[in-house]
């Protein structure tokens, strides 16, 4: 059996605090260092993009939300686990460099939406396809019936 970080990881473990362990420790470091790895692929991307990941995260969801690009800052916060105040500095910047507008809520005149621009669409959709390669390229020579397999899996689990 080869052995990799994280089977170190575990060892060391087993060998100095054996009753921190669960059948779930293996999986649950290999789910976290999974998801690093695909950061790391992604944070030069959005560098380039000059987008933070706030910042992407946002006009995605407004883009991903089809036309007409926009929704509450409330439903915003709630749905990429923002704090009011988080969200509301990342509008302000994106509405600085054009990215969004805000806008009287349609439904409730005393409230407001944040839309997405043209400039924003095209940055979102920019945005989506190089962060999708990158996390693509993350997976150079793992055989496509390992990826279904493992996304088969991991839909099983709780998210």
């Amino acid at each position: 059996m080869t052995t990799d970080r994280v089977d170190g990881i575990i060892a060391a473990w087993q060998q100095e605090l054996p009753e921190a362990l669960h059948p779930t420790s293996e999986l649950g470091k290999r789910v976290m260092l999974l998801a690093d790895g695909l950061g790391q692929a992604v944070r030069p991307v959005l560098r380039e993009l000059n987008l933070t990941g706030a910042e992407y995260d946002v006009i995605v969801a407004l883009r991903r939300g089809g036309t007409p690009y926009r929704q509450k800052p409330s439903d915003l916060s709630r749905n990429l686990f923002l704090s009011s105040g988080g969200t509301s500095n990342v509008i302000n910047q994106l509405v600085r460099r054009g990215y969004v507008d805000r806008e009287p809520d349609p439904v409730d005149g005393r409230g407001t939406q944040i839309r997405l621009t043209e400039a924003g669409v095209k940055a979102a959709e920019e945005a989506v396809i190089a962060t999708s390669q990158a996390h693509h390229d993350h997976f150079t020579g793992v055989p496509q019936e390992t990826i279904e397999q493992l996304t088969a899996l991991l839909r099983t689990l709780k998210t």
